[in-house]
């Protein structure tokens, strides 16, 4: 059944931007609670969540990539 002719309650929301963030982060340092990660996999889109953890990964590469180049050219 299409989520149009599903009732309000019974459709899958999309999760605001701040909920997307939170989950990514609280997942990278490994404080995901239970009850917040099955929120997330009932009610959001499996690809945001996905998505938002590579862009997170290639961040966090990019950025201890610089501060390690910084400290290095430093000493």
């Amino acid at each position: 059944m299409p989520d149009s002719d599903k009732p309000k309650n019974e459709r899958k929301a999309t999760p605001s931007f701040g909920r997307v963030l939170q989950s990514t982060l609280a997942g990278a340092i490994g404080v995901q609670s239970n009850k917040n990660r099955e929120k997330d996999f009932e009610n959001g889109n499996i690809w945001v969540f996905i998505a938002s953890g590579i862009v997170f990964t290639v961040l966090f590469i990019f950025a201890v990539t610089t501060v390690v180049r910084l400290a290095l050219s430093a000493s």
